[in-house]
């Protein structure tokens, strides 16, 4: 199991942070302040992700990098992931008694330094690390449970990230290509408004 640097009561929190913040940007406009200290304001990378109850996904938004300090960070994915998603029309009021609120609190991205490509798939474990690839201006983020979700290999995943960042799905076998991992603490309502759990992804050894 990987180590925990949030306790359950930290990630009810996060995510009782971004369904208010949501809720409240699309009733009234207002953009919530966070009123907690601790963790909650020191600078932390994270991402809001809205589903239907049907397990559709609405919206998914965030910063990989520690740029906002934690409970900015929620508040401003949350509102993002709700109505700036360009995939998606913006998230109404009557909408969310049907959306399940998940946030994933990230560890900073890492660079992955191999010399020889294909140990780039051997270097990526499934269920625990999620990954950033980057060329160029080019870039796009996959966070771990995506890969467990839709029973990803690495070299799923890999391809999957470059299609992310709109180029070609072997883009990880360019030595111009940065590919990045971290992993991600995933907390989630079981229901709309509902319990708080957090989300263990099976790690592939």
């Amino acid at each position: 199991m990987m180590s925990q640097e949030y306790t359950d009561e930290d990630g009810e929190i996060a995510t009782k942070m971004a369904r208010r913040a949501i809720e409240e940007y699309i009733d009234i406009k207002l953009v919530i302040k966070n009123s907690y200290g601790g963790k909650f304001v020191e600078k932390r990378g994270v991402f809001t992700t809205l589903t239907t109850v049907s397990g559709e996904l609405r919206g998914c938004i965030g910063f990989p990098e520690p740029v906002y300090p934690l409970g900015e960070a929620i508040i401003r994915s949350a509102i993002a992931a709700a109505v700036n998603d360009p995939r998606f029309p913006p998230v109404t009021k009557g909408e969310m008694d049907n959306i399940i609120v998940e946030v994933s609190l990230l560890t900073k991205p890492v660079l992955l330094n191999v010399k020889n490509r294909e140990d780039i798939k051997k270097s990526i474990v499934i269920g625990r690390d999620g990954l950033i690839v980057e060329r160029g201006g080019y870039s796009g983020l996959l966070l771990p449970q995506v890969a467990v979700e839709e029973k990803m290999d690495g070299t799923e995943f890999l391809k999957s990230a470059c299609w992310k960042a709109g180029m070609e799905p072997d883009c990880w076998e360019d030595p111009e290509t940065s590919i990045y991992t971290f992993t991600a603490e995933i907390f989630h309502e079981v229901e709309p408004r509902g319990p708080v759990f957090r989300k263990i992804l099976k790690v592939e050894k």
